[in-house]
């Protein structure tokens, strides 16, 4: 049977559920929600004279749950024109709607009855080929299925998401004994592909991968801190972004989670895994005395305001965070240690450099006693860490590979266990920590004595094998053509054309060359301007019939490299300054129109003149989670001048004022205040809905498959016989709309909203977009824009406070007010 995903429908609209059906709409799929209905009127529904019968009462949970996504941070919707797709009812008045689905997600509350009884209704309305699944984090799946029709059973599964859906990677997908192998083999490939997900096959037991593993070792973490007179500080300032986790660390994702959920699955867990050596831990005295005391305190954690932190107001009216003592459990002011192995520690820029040198320094009898403190904490919960995982293959899962993705991309975790493992060395670890009285999976031990030091065999940089437990020997890993490795390209003979310190030119074959950035932060210096003139000269000269710009870092593009830009600045070499911006212009407008198409790959940060860059190019296919935005005024006191402002006003402004007898003052007002306030599109979405992508252009939901299908897309041009845009004159506004703007300044100065420079910057930028002194609205060439961007651009440079803007930025990474 052919399955296709039209409609969808989620049962339970609170964060989850409604972050699952935002997911669903911003990627285009019509999305019903539906919740209880209210069983009493709240104030303000008596005060209105409302029953229990109108149906603005009965939709009342189901509506204030959706209102919380659509202003959730970090967002969970995907566009504002998304929630035109969105669909709100309730379970009583708007079941019978549930017939329409595709697939319909059960996201109610963790009790297995309740759940059972939902899928008994569900049951009566679906429709034949409809797809039924659980959100479910820990429930059994063939537990919910029992009772049920063949049919539903065949088409049921466990469909569980991590928190937040559009941010968190992961989805495990859990099939029962029924489930049909197509359900599965086609609710995989839609999780990849349509939503973008790392899909996970898990086995139906308790708590599936992610949360199973992590739950334990979770409790482990903070009871052995308890045990060992570890502070709150100490603890999270070492297992946080040192070890290749998010900053939340340790206690802080606690507070993040909660603490009642925390109880909540830990409690569970416990009674539903009796076969488990590990599960005492979940019950260690300290830890049920902390947990405890804070649910009976109801301290529990972001959504209180008060968990293992608390927020404080200080006698000088600042915010301060105010951590737990685990010994009083009262708060105290926080001591903000820095400590020396955490220091020692950044300096190593490989992660698996880092791990291997930390964890010996529990070992290191000559190193000072703090860091050998610190990292024995490092070692002692990494070490169990890896020790209750091994243990769990195959009880949850087959493929150890699989617990590593999941830690990955449910946890944002830089590497999973069997990674660290590898990096620390299997043999040499094996040994301390059966030193130490851990149990390690024989598995491991067997596939040492097989002969295979590592549980990924590596090459060149690359992953050839992944140890089969089976076999007791190393498996290629699968090949999967909607993947492009640069690492795996770059071994291909003669792959590399040219390289320097900041890119790179690479023949990614089939005739399309890719330019790969990888200065510091991929931002934009002189050395990536030679290697992109470099690659139009080579595609110009016959080698290729395509290019793609792209890359494999954390960001495709931070923007232009302002201490080089500085530098000349504070220098007064105001000639260097024009020479530099001028270059820029020219670059990007021979790529707006050379012959041969060029499709860049933006996604994470493309700011500045990384959006500048992505928007000179033929066309687009952009990750999901595209940050894109011309932040020049917003964050150094500059205007976009590589070519930014012009292609603002081509694609905002031109397209309005085309029509006849339009209104230049509105449109022109969205575009200079989108500059003007540095706005930053919060998705690939958005960014269509601000003009950086169009038509044309492509949004792909899972980064991985990014470079490959900016490659096919590339090819396609070529098929399709290109040919460049012709050259677009640029609306000019002229005095009357700048007159507007300045008058819309003044009134944000005069109220505080903005600085006398942010003024300053402002005003400039204005008259640039409005044409410069032209008293008339007027059509002119992109070269007249390009000019007033470099001009205005200079003259900020000869500013003191912009000067100030860009040495903070420099100095601390963030944007400074003056």
């Amino acid at each position: 049977m052919r399955y296709q995903i039209r409609k969808a429908a989620v049962i339970g609209g609170g964060t989850m559920g409604g972050g699952i059906a935002a997911l669903l709409a911003g990627i285009g799929i019509p999305t019903l929600i539906l919740d209880i209905v209210p069983d009493k009127l709240n104030a303000a529904e008596t005060a209105a004279g409302l029953t229990l019968k109108d149906k603005e009462v009965r939709n009342r949970i189901v509506e204030n749950g959706w209102k919380a996504v659509t202003k959730a941070k970090p967002p969970s919707i995907l566009s504002q024109e998304s929630l035109k797709l969105i669909t709100l009812g309730n379970l009583e008045d708007d079941f019978d709607k549930l017939a329409d689905a595709d697939w319909i997600i059960e996201v109610v509350i963790e009790k297995l009855e309740i759940k059972k009884s939902v899928f008994a209704r569900v049951e009566a309305v679906r429709k034949p080929t409809a797809i039924v699944s659980s959100n479910t984090s820990g429930l059994l799946i063939q537990a919910m299925a029992e009772g049920r029709s063949k049919e539903f059973q065949q088409h049921f599964l466990g469909a569980h998401f991590f928190n937040p859906p559009r941010w968190l990677k992961l989805l495990e997908l859990i099939p029962h004994p029924n489930t049909l192998p197509e359900v599965m083999q086609f609710m995989t490939a839609f999780g990849e592909d349509v939503l973008g997900k790392g899909v996970v096959l898990c086995k139906d037991t308790p708590n599936f991968i992610g949360n199973r593993v992590a739950t334990i070792t979770g409790a482990q973490a903070l009871a052995y801190a308890l045990d060992h007179d570890y502070t709150m500080e100490e603890v999270d300032s070492i297992t946080g972004e040192l070890i290749g986790h998010p900053n939340t660390a340790t206690f802080r994702l606690n507070d993040l989670i909660g603490m009642d959920v925390v109880y909540h699955v830990g409690s569970n867990l416990y009674n539903l895994v009796p076969q488990d050596e590990s599960r005492e831990v979940l019950r260690h005295p300290g830890f049920t005395k902390v947990v405890s005391t804070m649910l009976e305190r109801k301290w529990l954690g972001n959504k209180t305001d008060v968990g293992f932190s608390k927020k404080v107001i200080n006698d000088k009216g600042e915010r301060e965070f105010w951590v737990l003592n685990l010994k009083t459990l009262e708060h105290e002011p926080p001591k903000k240690p820095r400590f020396k192995l955490v220091g020692e520690g950044r300096k190593i820029e490989s992660l698996p450099e880092r791990l291997r040198w930390l964890m010996d320094r529990a070992f290191d009898a000559e190193a000072p006693e703090e860091d050998r403190r610190l990292a024995r904490y490092l070692w002692a919960t990494t070490a169990y860490t890896l020790a209750y995982a091994s243990r769990r293959v195959p009880e949850i899962v087959d493929a150890f590979s699989s617990i590593d993705c999941a830690f990955r991309w449910g946890f944002m975790h830089e590497l999973g266990p069997f990674e660290i493992w590898d990096a620390l060395g299997v043999a040499k670890t094996v040994e301390r920590m059966q030193a130490d009285g851990l149990v390690v999976a024989p598995w491991v031990k067997e596939m040492l004595a097989a002969g295979c030091p590592s549980f990924y065999q590596q090459k060149d940089g690359r992953t050839v094998g992944v140890y089969d437990r089976v076999k007791k020997a190393y498996a290629p890993p699968p090949a999967d053509s909607r993947k492009l490795k640069l690492a795996e390209v770059r071994l291909r003979p003669n792959a590399v054309i040219k390289e320097n310190t900041s890119a790179s030119l690479l023949d990614i074959g089939d005739r399309v060359g890719l330019v790969e950035f990888h200065s510091k932060a991929n931002s934009l210096d002189q050395d990536i301007f030679d290697m992109v003139m470099t690659a139009l000269d080579e595609a110009e000269d016959g080698r290729f019939d395509a290019l793609v710009i792209g890359n494999e870092g954390k960001h495709f593009c931070a923007g232009a490299n302002v201490f080089v830009i500085w530098m000349a600045s504070q220098q007064g070499d105001f000639d260097l300054v024009d020479s530099m911006v001028r270059g820029m212009q020219s670059a990007l407008m021979r790529v707006r129109y050379f012959p041969k198409p060029i499709v860049a790959a933006p996604f994470g940060m493309v700011l500045g003149g990384g959006a500048e860059i992505s928007m000179a190019s033929s066309r687009r296919v952009a990750a999901a989670e595209t940050f894109i935005g011309l932040v020049e005024c917003g964050t150094v006191g500059l205007v976009p001048a590589g070519s930014g402002t012009k292609e603002t006003l081509r694609r905002v402004v031109n397209p309005v004022m085309r029509i006849p007898n339009a209104d230049p003052i509105s449109v022109m007002q969205k575009a200079f205040e989108q500059i003007a306030t540095a706005k930053v599109a919060t998705g690939a979405q958005e960014a269509f809905e601000l003009g950086y992508f169009g038509p044309g252009d492509k949004i792909v939901m899972n980064q991985e498959h990014l470079l490959a299908e900016a490659k096919r897309s590339a090819l396609a041009l070529v098929a399709d016989g290109y040919r460049p845009p012709a050259p677009e004159p640029i609306y000019a506004a002229g005095r009357d709309v700048l007159a507007a703007l300045r008058e819309a300044i003044w009134g944000l100065e005069q109220s505080g909203w903005a600085t006398q420079h942010d003024a300053l910057v402002a005003r400039k930028l204005a008259w640039l977009m409005c044409g410069g002194d032209l008293t008339e609205p007027t059509w002119v060439p992109e070269q007249y824009i390009l000019d007033l961007e470099r001009k205005v651009f200079v003259e900020l440079c000869h500013e003191p406070k912009t000067l100030e803007r860009m040495a903070h930025l420099l100095q601390y990474n963030k944007p400074l007010r003056n």
